[in-house]
C-alpha cells in the first residue's frame, strides 16, 4: 500500500523517459503548489521508503546512493537493471559526496 506522496513520486517517474530522474521539488509542488517547502521532508521520507522497497533509486551526482545514509541534494529514478540492491559492499563515501 502506498501513500499519496509515494503515488505522486511513482506517477511522475512513470511519465519520464526510461533512465531519467525527477527532482523531489517537483513532487512537493504537485502535492502542495503554494507551500511546497513544507512537503519536502515528507517527500524525502517517502522516497527513502520506496528505495528500501526496491521500487526507486535515490541519486546523488547521478549515482545511486544508500537511502539510509545520503545527505544533501538528490534526485529520484526508477530502479534499473544493474543498480545496486545492497550498499554494504560499496566502498567510498556513502553520502554521495565525491
Amino acid at each position: 500500500m502506498t501513500t499519496p506522496i509515494q503515488d505522486t513520486i511513482l506517477s511522475q517517474l512513470a511519465a519520464v523517459a526510461a533512465g531519467k530522474s525527477i527532482d523531489p521539488m517537483s513532487v512537493a509542488k504537485a502535492i502542495e503548489p503554494e507551500r511546497w517547502q513544507r512537503v519536502l521532508g515528507h517527500v524525502r521520507t517517502n522516497a527513502i521508503e520506496l528505495a528500501r522497497e526496491g521500487k526507486i533509486v535515490i541519486l546523488r551526482h547521478n549515482k545511486p546512493v544508500n537511502p539510509e545514509k545520503f545527505r544533501g541534494v538528490y534526485r529520484l529514478r526508477l530502479r534499473q537493471e544493474g543498480d545496486p540492491t545492497s550498499f554494504e559492499d560499496v566502498a567510498g563515501d556513502e553520502s554521495g559526496e565525491a
